[in-house]
């Protein structure tokens, strides 16, 4: 680790190297790799992680029903949580879009972004872009030169001056829409631009040309997300194309455009691929595109493996580094001190030996990036062409890159080319990518090293050694550590920074005393002795009047509630009980945790039918969950929810419902993995969803209840027939009810139950579930045909509740005993709900 004493007295900590193995081979065959900004390399633990993932699961094309598919989609949203997380953001406010690349991305907006062409009544839209840009942002003047709609080039310097084009009153309620694309980092120089300008220029504080509208900004992110954080919250570009190969090295071919969900509606599309239309005639010209967004714009199968392999990218990423922060601070640091030499070689006639290409003097990393491009020059300043530098890099094993990167604009700038020397230099042969360095004398472009992450201090060394071999004497081999103000030690990285392998130990599983487990067992029911206060009873009461409930109309013998359960853990057993609360969220901890495989995605009995297996109950005299398995020692989890600072809230998707969760740490992580033989997590939905109004349209996992009615199971013909209590065990009801008629409750639109009042949200579809028996985790596949058969192909059985909320904030009593009072529908078929959402099963 080099320490050096800036200017202001303050010691900046330069890291060697993070630490890990990873990149071992690299040193072992003497490579020394510099092409960061061209693409990260990609870490051994990321492979072996990914590897892992596709030989323990099944991914199906995700548009599918199957539980392979399911798989699939579900882990790509997890991804689409963790893309938004990385950049401090929610889906509130952006959305994801997949595509191959950043160029994708960039042609999506220029082909979806709602221009108003020229010779319109209104004033027309303009597309304007930094000349510091990549290619495939001036590309898109292609596209909108088709439609009509003018494009003009902004030189850095200009756009600086444009607070003078600020607009009179008069003209700024103009609402023709305009876009400003720029680079937060330049992939020729590393010089970062304000981020500020993008509320700047949202605003009219800046304007790049004096044109009435409203201006929306692109943000090419490409360059500066591989080694610098992006705050979206702070910063909200209206879209923001990258390319995953810069972040990770792998997987290639993979990018995003993150929209701002305030610019998405506005998007136009004319083409529909595979999987973007909710309906469409082969033989007319109708189509109806999906609601989501994401879905609406991803043509076609999306490349799953390679989204997947994401989720593993940020994990190594966080664990080798600590996060995006350090990797800012690491990399500048390296590139720093290769400046500061770079620049201090001269030749013995004091020449120069380098031409740096930057606008900044590498001493803030807010304003630039790991990032030197120069041209090396002889003894009299000439330069000596990027492809013989290349060459003679290649053979002390330095990669590095040449040319002019994609970016004639900068390259045009820095090294003072003309227009009419780009097409001069077209007609002498040269063209972009090629190794004619020189025409007429002249550079057609330089030179460039970047750092990455898993860049080390011997790299920068390396590099400069080279430097000084090739171009200095002998005698001046030796790089200059001691300048006038740089001191250089060496250190480790401190050993509280975790491994990659030290998440996959599994901790100790505690013992609990017996006393934990008095009245616990799954398989005896539970009597809560919980009232809320006589005053709110009666207040709860009153609120639910004999007029404002209408009995059943059909008279006949009375419908009771003849069983409860709740299931603390999806997918795990039952929790039988007499009595128990229900809040405004339903029954409470119903459904409230859940296991998730090594991708964070929840996992079901459809996945590991071994879930069934696990038999969790709830103590609320002493605030534990219990949780028990044959051949395993029992466990207890706190009921009070207490993630701590360390627990990282993030967001899943269960049965297509969006929440918030925490882990709920090692010791249960170890327990569940160790009992399912596989790696895999607790995690408990957050009250955190609750608090937040910007989070208030997700859902909970249990939001819904299941009932059912005890005359249907006769009506299910089996060649070995079931007894009673594993039939309702297999169907997973919340409430059991004993009613005259079966399928009556399809007839229902709502009922109460004592003071509790629900409404029903429509008929729920069974899965394959019914099919596991829930002793032994065994499949039988002719359950569900014989439901099949018996409900005419239909596989609904039961029906969803949602509570309706109370006056009250404490929660309610529901009974077995309760007489159950329906309403009927004026419709009695009941349709399921017009919502995609899958409800939460299991």
């Amino acid at each position: 680790r080099a320490v050096e004493t800036s200017k202001s007295g303050r010691e900046i900590s330069y890291p060697r190297k993070f630490r890990e193995i990873d990149f071992l081979l690299f040193f072992i065959l003497g490579i020394t790799y510099l092409d960061h900004a061209g693409s990260a390399l990609f870490p051994e633990s990321l492979l072996k992680a990914f590897t892992d993932d596709l030989r323990n699961n099944v991914y199906g094309n995700p548009h599918s029903q199957n539980i392979s598919s399911k798989l699939t989609y579900d882990t790509i949203e997890h991804v689409r949580y963790r893309i938004l997380q990385h950049f401090h953001t929610t889906a509130e406010d952006y959305t994801i879009i997949f595509t191959s690349g950043c160029t994708a991305a960039l042609k999506l907006v220029a082909e979806a972004f709602p221009w108003i062409p020229e010779g319109t009544k209104q004033p027309s839209s303009r597309f304007c872009y930094l000349t510091d840009s990549h290619t495939s942002v001036v590309g898109m003047r292609g596209i909108t030169a088709s439609m009509n709609v003018l494009s003009v080039p902004i030189k850095p310097k200009e756009i600086l001056l444009s607070e003078k084009n600020r607009l009179p009153a008069e003209e700024q309620n103009c609402t023709t829409p305009h876009l400003f694309s720029y680079p937060a980092q330049s992939n020729f120089s590393g010089t970062k631009y304000p981020l500020s300008w993008i509320q700047d220029i949202k605003s009219g504080k800046l304007c790049p040309i004096n044109i009435p509208g409203k201006w929306f900004v692109l943000l090419d992110a490409a360059s500066y997300v591989s080694s610098s954080p992006l705050d979206l919250g702070v910063h909200q570009a209206d879209f923001i194309p990258i390319s995953f190969y810069k972040i990770f090295g792998f997987p290639t071919g993979l990018g995003a455009l993150l929209v701002n969900n305030r610019i998405a509606p506005l998007l136009r599309k004319t083409y529909f691929g595979g999987g973007t239309a909710a309906a469409y005639l082969a033989g007319e010209d109708f189509y109806f595109p999906r609601k989501s967004i994401a879905e609406r714009f991803e043509d076609g199968t999306v490349s799953f493996l390679d989204i997947i392999a994401l989720k593993h990218g940020f994990e190594v990423l966080e664990k080798l580094t600590g996060g995006m922060e350090k990797i800012k601070q690491h990399t500048f640091t390296l590139a720093h001190y290769t400046y500061t030499v770079l620049s201090t070689l001269k030749y013995a006639n004091g020449a120069p030996v380098v031409r740096i290409y930057s606008d900044t003097d590498f001493s803030n990393p807010d304003v630039q990036g790991p990032i030197i491009n120069f041209n090396v020059l002889d003894e009299n300043g000439e330069v000596i062409g990027f492809s013989q530098v290349d060459k003679m890099a290649s053979l002390y094993n330095i990669h590095v890159r040449t040319g002019c990167f994609c970016n004639t604009g900068a390259c045009q700038m820095h090294l003072g080319i003309s227009n009419e020397d780009i097409q001069r230099n077209l007609q002498a042969g040269h063209v972009c990518g090629d190794d004619i360095d020189l025409v007429d004398g002249r550079p057609t472009g330089s030179v460039r090293i970047s750092f990455g992450y898993m860049s080390s201090f011997e790299d920068a060394q390396s590099f400069l050694k080279f430097i000084i071999a090739t171009r200095l004497s002998k005698s001046d081999t030796e790089i200059p550590f001691q300048l006038s103000s740089t001191k250089l030690t060496m250190e480790s990285v401190p050993d509280d920074h975790p491994s990659f392998n030290s998440a996959d130990k599994l901790s100790p599983i505690p013992h609990i005393s017996d006393t934990e487990l008095e009245n616990n067992s799954s398989a005896t029911k539970t009597t809560v002795n919980w009232q809320p206060p006589e005053a709110e009873v009666e207040s709860i009461r009153s609120a639910v009047s004999e007029t404002a409930v209408p009995t059943y109309r059909r008279g006949g013998k009375p419908i009771t509630v003849t069983n409860i359960y709740l299931y603390p853990i999806k997918s795990c057993s039952a929790f039988e009980v007499t009595e128990w609360p229900v809040g405004n969220q339903g029954l409470l901890y119903d459904r409230n945790w859940m296991v998730v495989n090594q991708n964070g995605v929840c996992m079901t009995q459809k996945q590991e039918p071994r879930l069934c297996l696990v038999n969790p109950s709830i103590d609320l005299k002493q605030k534990i969950m219990v949780i028990q398995a044959e051949g395993m020692e029992p466990i207890s989890v706190s009921l009070e929810e207490n993630p701590g600072k360390e627990a990282v809230i993030c967001e899943s998707k269960v049965c297509s419902h969006r929440v918030k969760t925490y882990d709920c740490g090692e010791r249960i992580a170890g327990w569940f993995s160790m009992f399912l033989g596989r790696p895999c997590r607790l995690i408990r939905q957050s009250s955190d969803m609750k608090k937040k109004s910007h989070q208030k349209n997700i859902k909970g996992m249990f939001s819904f209840l299941k009932i059912f009615v005890i005359p249907h199971l006769v009506n299910i013909k089996l060649e070995e027939p079931l007894e009673i209590e594993e039939l309702i065990r297999r169907f997973r009801a919340n409430i059991v009810i004993s009613a005259p008629e079966s399928f009556e409750e399809e007839e229902w639109a709502e009922i109460s139950i004592g003071a509790l009042r629900f409404q029903v949200v429509g008929p729920c579809s069974r899965c394959q579930i019914i099919c596991i028996d829930q002793q032994s985790g065994e499949r039988n596949k002719e359950f569900l045909q014989s439901l099949s058969a018996a409900r005419g192909r239909k596989t609904n059985f039961g029906i969803y509740l949602m509570n309706q909320p109370l006056r009250s904030s404490l929660p309610d009593i529901l009974s077995v005993g309760s007489q159950v009072l329906p309403v009927l529908k004026e419709n009695t078929e009941i349709q399921p709900p017009t919502s995609s959402e899958e409800k939460c099963s299991g």
